[in-house]
């Protein structure tokens, strides 16, 4: 069991799928669709942004990268904390141009939906709720 997997208590059912398997894969889409987000942004920064320097470039495509890379790592048990790093990381690019840090208010407020949606689960699992905890007593 992962760290985002509680043990379900006493007398509530376990879930009868893995429901941290689709939330795995909520937060792996989140991440590559915010790298392609992040990478679109090199053409605004380079037209609006009054040109791309070496370090910008390597800043953006560095965190592109690395939202990619984290897609593959959302099993362990440091992702969420990965996860919430890239956005503090695309926050910081916002000494590149406001259209990065735009970028990252957005999918700041993404990722505390996540994170409001994860504690959601975690709750209804605990207190057996879900679906398909409902659909194993009957």
């Amino acid at each position: 069991m992962s760290e985002d997997q509680p043990l379900v208590p006493e007398g509530v059912p376990a879930p009868a799928t893995d429901p941290w398997k689709g939330f795995r894969g909520v937060m792996a889409g989140t991440l590559v669709l915010e790298a392609i987000t992040v990478l679109l942004a090199l053409p605004v920064v380079a037209t609006v942004g009054g040109g791309l320097k070496w370090w910008s470039v390597l800043y953006v495509v560095g965190l592109g990268v690395l939202m990619f890379l984290g897609a593959g790592v959302q099993r362990r048990p440091w992702a969420m904390a990965y996860n919430l790093g890239l956005q503090v990381a695309l926050l910081a690019g916002g000494f590149i141009h406001i259209s990065i840090l735009v970028i990252g208010v957005v999918f700041v407020a993404v990722w505390l939906f996540i994170l409001f949606i994860r504690a959601d689960v975690k709750k209804r699992m605990e207190a057996g709720t879900l679906p398909s905890q409902r659909m194993s007593q009957a």
